[in-house]
């Protein structure tokens, strides 16, 4: 880890990408999938998780092509096929055959393709707040991906993530600003999701007979409170994926491993621990 950017991590050649990681702890491994969020880093998403979890496992926490800090070709265009094929090239570069995986938001959406396309992958699957089945564009994740760098515009898209509002300070508001406006990222973000936006929530979601496939043991992470990807997608995908179960929390919005960061950690160490399905 930069002792002066604790976003950045180690590098490795994942397929075409110089991608930015961390791996923290021993053990069987979990892969941790961040959201879409302007400014987001595998780090940024996951830091309190990768330090409770990674005493216990084996803690793998990419940026994936276009966040973060892994580098990016110019030109690249982004596609659900292209993240997919870099999770996977992000595997075999460390030459992990199999992993438990934890998707938030846009990474659960690709959580669901790893375990649709290769499910020899995957053993548990967990998905926080996350996309993968249609549902109507909400006003804040039109928001999320219609960000334009501002400090006032990052404080807006925070309090849309946050039930506790006080949790968004001026300086973290100020962090994460400075994180969407480094050189590229932007312009990068601006490409991925451009209105009109309901398009790219159906670009992440899978046919339900692809869901109903899916086999491994899943549990579903939800806030109740959450304005940016609604409780039902994942009331929906409870319905849809046959072995698994659905834990919901109150007082809680979009950032479920933040605002309950210690219960987040224990019920993912519970359902993580072997001969617990």
């Amino acid at each position: 880890m930069n002792s002066n950017n604790p976003e950045i991590g180690s590098t490795i050649q994942a397929g075409e990408f110089v991608t930015n990681y961390h791996d923290s702890g021993s053990g069987q491994p979990v892969l941790l999938l961040h959201g879409s969020g302007p400014g987001v880093s595998a780090f940024a998403n996951w830091r309190l998780s990768i330090r409770d979890l990674s005493p216990y496992f084996r803690i793998l926490a990419p940026d994936l092509a276009g966040f973060g800090y892994t580098q990016v070709p110019d030109g690249t265009e982004y596609s659900r096929r292209l993240w997919l094929q870099h999770i996977v090239d992000f595997l075999d570069a460390l030459d992990v055959g199999k992993t438990h995986v934890i998707g938030n938001s846009f990474g659960g959406s690709m959580a669901l393709a790893l375990a649709i396309a290769h499910p020899d992958r995957i053993d548990k699957l967990i998905l926080m707040g996350s996309c993968g089945v249609p549902f109507e564009l909400t006003p804040g994740l039109d928001a999320v991906w219609g960000y334009e760098p501002s400090p006032e515009n990052m404080k807006a898209i925070m309090r849309l993530f946050a039930y506790d509002q006080s949790l968004v300070s001026d300086d973290l508001a100020q962090l994460r600003y400075a994180a969407s406006a480094r050189d590229g990222v932007q312009g990068a973000y601006s490409s991925m999701f451009p209105a009109p936006r309901q398009r790219w929530v159906e670009a992440l979601a899978y046919d339900d007979a692809q869901i109903r496939k899916i086999s491994h043991p899943t549990l579903l992470v939800h806030g109740r409170d959450d304005k940016v990807i609604p409780l039902s997608t994942s009331e929906r995908m409870l319905e849809l994926i046959d072995n698994s179960q659905l834990h919901v929390f109150g007082r809680c919005g979009h950032w479920t491993q933040i605002e309950h960061a210690d219960a987040f950690a224990r019920l993912v160490h519970t359902f993580l621990t072997p001969n617990n399905t």
